[in-house]
């Protein structure tokens, strides 16, 4: 999907955004108007990843048509450019959801890394953190599908159907969003890993895509035992045992295939492959307030965080039992050993 199509009652204006724009791979879609615009977006909507509408047009203005476009598919990336920018007009287009604003004149280099800024916001807002999102700005193609070595996080509640049970639906969404996923969600941020997604009670992060870094592991390990610390202080701030939770985290490093993946309906940056099996597996086997991790995460960060082997478990969907280790302390931040535990 490399569609971009180029909105505006001036055909001069047309032709030369076509020739500046096509320089980053996008396939030029021109329309006068904004009835021509929704008629190529109805027709071959799916194809096109961004719309660029002037503002003033004859007929429909380049509000209502970028509107328009966004009822007809919210995927598509929206900017208005107008040479008659004003204070409320601005306004007006972020109130109706409107991606991006560029007002006239401007150079084209400008134009070209705008129109990357607004799209890769756009996909990328929702599961990325901010200091990641600001490497990704500089290069779209960083998204793309592609193999990458990345150390994966799986963390899940132990006992959940019990304590959903217990609990009302108002007072289960309660602890989960403020107690749980919201805590976590922030500890996998300032890390600096990519939320993936949420799967039931089950929180899954990748550190290492979209943006590679050298301490990626470390960083998934910390920002695990930090996780242990965060919800051993909200057990010690809940008076009630039945809203006291334990939870269980499994990390495994190894290459996966990394990059947007899905239909028109729902697209995700997600990633792919065995270290994302072996971490949802260690995840399982790990005891409450314990961190499973694979060898070869426990090779990378050897000398930096204490760890006990536990054996080489047979685990489903590995011909060969993997080496297993438990992570007890780290040297420099935190002694997972003489942390806060349920009993």
């Amino acid at each position: 999907m490399n569609g971009l199509m180029v909105v505006d009652d001036e055909e001069g204006v047309r032709r030369s955004l076509k020739r500046v724009l096509e320089k980053d791979g996008y396939r030029i879609i021109l329309a006068e108007n904004g009835a021509e615009a929704l008629r190529i977006v109805r027709g071959d909507g799916r194809d096109i990843e961004t719309v660029i509408s002037d503002y003033r047009m004859p007929g429909m203005d380049g509000l209502e048509t970028l509107v328009e476009i966004g009822r007809l598919n919210g995927e598509i990336t929206r900017i208005m450019l107008t040479g008659y920018a004003t204070m409320a007009s601005a306004i007006e287009a972020v109130n109706a959801g409107i991606d991006g604003f560029l007002t006239k004149p401007f150079a084209n280099e400008e134009l070209r890394a705008k129109v990357r800024e607004y799209t890769i916001k756009k996909r990328l807002k929702q599961f990325v953190p901010e200091q990641v999102l600001a490497e990704l700005q500089k290069d779209a193609q960083t998204i793309l599908p592609k193999r990458k070595l990345v150390t994966v996080l799986f963390c899940d509640i132990r006992g959940f159907s019990a304590l959903s049970e217990r609990l009302s639906p108002g007072e289960l969404a309660d602890l989960l969003n403020r107690h749980y996923f919201s805590p976590l969600d922030d500890i996998i941020y300032a890390h600096n890993g990519t939320l993936d997604k949420h799967i039931g009670d089950s929180v899954m992060g990748i550190f290492g895509a979209p943006v590679s870094g050298d301490d990626d592991t470390l960083r998934a390990v910390r920002a695990a035992g930090e996780i242990l610390g965060a919800i051993a202080r909200i057990n010690g701030e809940t008076a009630d045992p039945g809203r006291r939770i334990a939870v269980g985290i499994g990390i495994a490093t190894g290459e996966v295939m990394a990059g947007v993946f899905g239909s028109s309906r729902k697209k995700e940056y997600t990633v792919f492959g065995p270290p994302v099996n072996l971490a949802s597996r260690l995840e399982g086997l790990a005891g409450p307030g314990q961190i499973l991790v694979c060898g070869e995460t426990a090779r990378r960060v050897e000398g930096r965080v204490q760890m006990k082997k536990v054996g080489t478990p047979a685990i489903k969907g590995f011909a060969t039992a993997p080496a297993v280790y438990r992570i007890v302390g780290d040297r420099e931040e935190i002694d997972l050993d003489n942390s806060p535990r349920l009993v």
